[in-house]
């Protein structure tokens, strides 16, 4: 077994599901790195339950690069594996399996696997490693790190945030917001429609309003053809409410996300739905209804990665990955934008296929490990010249 499937087998059997604690995998990686002399710092969650860790390689210079990587998973709850989520299973068919193999688990143990490597070569330029915690629920734990990390460390570092891209760069990703609405009503019977407020009825309006802002703003040619969704998307994933047929509902909640091009901000979008909501309410008050409508954002907005200000870090990699090599856009989150928004170059550029993320029998191919293993180590003598700002 090679060094970068052994520290894959010992990351994949951390349970690091979100909802849990990712404290024994950072004690882990820790450990493996001061064996090696490299030192590392945690910067702990509100909770202290939880640690992003941060750690450097080379020396305390400008420039450099930092490999980005979440340590948590999302769940298995409910998915038909035919294996142990939790252990490292090699299929014999040129692929591994388990809960995190491609996402994203397999780029740090390609990065771990070549400490030994780097740690005797003649750096002259930093490679770091930045460990986050509760990617998957909101890009919580990136936040503080990064602030730390550009306190303490560095504001000329280069950032390839690993997430699975099939080793092909990421330069543009979508920012997203996850919000609930809450539309209260007034209860009556249903045989008489006008003594009450049918929240269900109201939620319908809002829900329509939704989706007719998604198709509103592709009529204005708010488009961007580098994504394969090329606009911004608006989608209702959940509802309820009402407790019975013949009871008009006092309350009707849905859960909801706005996923906006870099180019546009979740403000200006969601503004469009706060005037509905808004104006909706006034016109059920004037009827003599009784309407409330809340919206409250289950997270804190995640920023989209913009195509901008990565020329540096674009050539890096683009300079040891072979061709073909072309630039990518994607829809699905990450925690680029959160460092592109403190000022570093960053891309997102990974091993593994997103189709398979978060899928039971989630899996990675070998040969996307090796892809990654040979970009790194190409990488890394780049950063054996001083840096040129």
């Amino acid at each position: 077994m090679t060094e970068e499937i052994s520290l894959l087998a010992n990351l994949i059997a951390f349970d690091t599901t979100s909802r849990g604690s990712n404290l024994a995998l950072i004690d882990f990686v820790e450990s493996y790195l001061a064996d090696y002399g490299v030192a590392s710092e945690r910067v702990m969650s509100p909770c202290n339950s939880k640690a992003n860790l941060i750690a450097r390689i080379g020396p305390e210079a400008p420039g450099g690069v930092l490999l980005s990587g979440h340590t948590d998973v999302v769940p298995v709850d409910g998915q038909p594996w035919s294996t142990d989520p939790f252990t490292l299973v090699d299929g014999n068919d040129g692929r591994l399996y388990g809960r995190g193999t491609c996402d994203m688990k397999g780029f740090i143990a390609c990065a771990l696997s070549l400490v030994p490597e780097w740690v005797r070569a003649p750096l002259q330029q930093p490679i770091y490693f930045g460990f986050s915690y509760d990617e998957e629920v909101g890009c919580v734990g990136a936040p503080a790190m990064i602030k730390h990390f550009c306190e303490r460390y560095s504001t000329t570092a280069q950032i390839i945030v690993g997430e699975p891209t099939n080793m092909q760069p990421v330069v543009a990703q979508k920012g997203a917001t996850n919000l609930r609405t809450t539309v209260t009503g007034r209860e009556a019977h249903s045989s008489q429609v006008n003594q009450g407020t049918s929240a269900i009825h109201v939620a319908a309006r809002l829900v329509t309003f939704i989706e007719d802002t998604m198709t509103a703003l592709v009529e204005e040619g708010r488009v961007d053809e580098a994504f394969n969704v090329p606009h911004t998307s608006l989608h209702v994933g959940k509802i309820q409410g009402g407790t019975a047929i013949n009871i008009m509902a006092r309350e009707c909640t849905f859960e909801w996300e706005i996923r906006h091009l870099p180019t546009e901000t979740f403000d200006d979008v969601f503004a469009r739905v706060a005037a509905y909501s808004d104006t909706l309410t006034q016109e059920l008050k004037r009827q003599g209804k009784t309407v409330e409508i809340k919206t409250e954002p289950l997270s804190l907005t995640v920023p989209g990665l913009a195509d901008r200000d990565n020329d540096r870090v674009l050539a890096l990699a683009k300079a040891h990955l072979p061709e073909p090599c072309c630039n990518h856009a994607v829809a699905y989150a990450t925690e680029a934008g959160q460092f592109q928004g403190q000022g570093l170059q960053t891309i997102i550029l990974g091993p593994g296929s997103i189709a398979q993320a978060h899928q039971p029998d989630e899996y990675i191919e070998k040969s996307e490990i090796e892809a990654c293993v040979a970009f790194m180590t190409r990488m890394a003598r780049d950063l054996e010249a001083p840096f040129k700002g």
